[in-house]
């Protein structure tokens, strides 16, 4: 650290990476800070800067044994930051710049046999909500969201029909019989779709919003708002609107005859009914009818949304707008795992939802070699109109844009 970069710390003031502090600091709201920055992606603490920028300046001795010792002790899991002092000289007062890394893993305070985590927010550090802790836990690898329990749910709340459909039909392999409740709990617990419970295992949030009986109730995130828009841009005014909630899994019969269409089947029959069709003569003589999108690449799309989607983003549903000269479906969340848009397009295979992933695999949704954005969305909509699929990253959502015109753009 130069003289010349801490003069720059210094006025720029205080960010999500930056934090001053007198000499006076408590050892806990030390490891507080610490814990902060590392929960985020690492950064500096300037000790002996009041809030202001102003020096103050450091007395203590030997402020690297004080910090690393507090590191070590305060912190769960221990953290080893760098510590160096720069003496300012036109005071002649010491700064001591404690640069903390992004940790690999999720780090808490423990004071008073007690932990306490913590997110830098801002300028703030503070105290994570059980949900800001449990993206943390998901994006560090320590947590999966899809296997989280879902409170108050059992076996029960789970369809037996769908349920034996998958693994008799789909799975080919037998089961218990339906009376058999012990049976069946060893089955879905081997399989993660029942995790650890209180009193015993419970379904986990995979298992409700794949085979639920009532998702919207305990998953009120899982469904899908679609609209219908008259015009291109979006309005109170309608075609038609839709909250469309219910299981991932469809249930079909033994000879694959569908009984009850799955949420992604509902959402495409939504698009299917508004997007119409338009005729066209072959050779001047055969009339043919042309959708006005095609169904690969739709579907593609919404399965993606519904599996990739950040859970732990709660009431917060699948978006799909039908709009005259395009289909936007927005599913929220950011991109999981360090994937980008141009590794979507690469056909990366990262997923946020593994066990979703793999059965909505198991029924036929999605390519079994993690193609389908190339294979079936981009290359299906140039087979179709020639147009190009638009993948827009927001800060909590990535939308899907699929044009019904093509070369016209928004």
């Amino acid at each position: 650290m130069t003289l010349a970069e801490l003069s720059e710390l210094l006025r720029d003031g205080e960010n999500s990476g930056v934090e001053f502090k007198r000499d006076d600091i408590q050892p806990q709201d030390l490891a507080k800070e610490l814990v902060a920055l590392s929960n985020l992606r690492g950064g500096r603490i300037l000790l002996g800067v009041e809030d202001d920028g102003t020096i103050s300046g450091v007395v203590r001795d030997a402020v690297d044994e004080w910090v690393l010792t507090i590191a070590r002790d305060k912190v769960r899991l221990p953290l080893i930051p760098h510590v160096q002092t720069v003496t300012d000289p036109g005071s002649g007062r010491r700064v001591s710049v404690v640069t903390v890394e992004a940790g690999y893993a999720v780090h808490a305070v423990w004071h008073h046999n007690h932990f306490s985590y913590y997110i830098r927010v801002g300028r703030q550090s503070r105290e994570a909500s059980p949900e800001e802790l449990s993206r943390l836990q998901q994006q560090r690898g320590g947590f999966r969201a899809e296997l989280r329990p879902i409170s108050g749910a059992s076996y029960e709340d789970l369809d037996q029909r769908r349920l034996e459909d998958y693994f008799r039909r789909v799975r080919g392999q037998d089961v218990p019989d339906q009376q058999d409740r012990a049976g069946w709990v060893q089955l879905l617990s081997a399989t993660e779709f029942l995790v650890e419970g209180i009193s015993e295992p419970v379904p986990c949030l995979a298992a409700i919003a794949l085979f639920g009986r009532a998702t919207g109730r305990y998953l009120p995130q899982s469904g899908i708002d679609a609209v219908a828009y008259p015009s291109v841009e979006k309005d109170y005014a309608a075609i038609e609107r839709a909250t469309l909630r219910g299981p991932l899994a469809p249930l079909m019969t033994r000879l694959g005859e569908l009984v009850e269409p799955g949420l992604v089947d509902s959402a495409v029959a939504f698009v299917r009914r508004n997007v119409g069709v338009r005729a066209e003569l072959v050779d001047g003589v055969r009339r043919v009818e042309i959708p006005g999108l095609p169904a690969e690449p739709v579907r593609e799309a919404l399965v993606n949304a519904v599996i990739h989607r950040d859970y732990l983003l709660a009431h917060t549903d699948v978006e799909l707008g039908l709009y005259p000269d395009r289909l936007e479906i927005v599913s929220p969340g950011r991109l999981p795992n360090g994937v980008t848009v141009e590794r979507m397009l690469a056909g990366t295979r990262a997923a946020r939802n593994e066990l979703l992933k793999d059965v909505m695999r198991d029924y036929g949704y999605l390519e079994h070699m993690g193609l389908g954005v190339p294979r079936k969305i981009v290359r299906g909509m140039r087979e179709f109109n020639g147009s190009q699929p638009e993948f827009v990253v927001g800060q909590e959502s990535l939308a899907v844009v699929l044009r019904r015109v093509p070369g016209q753009r928004r």
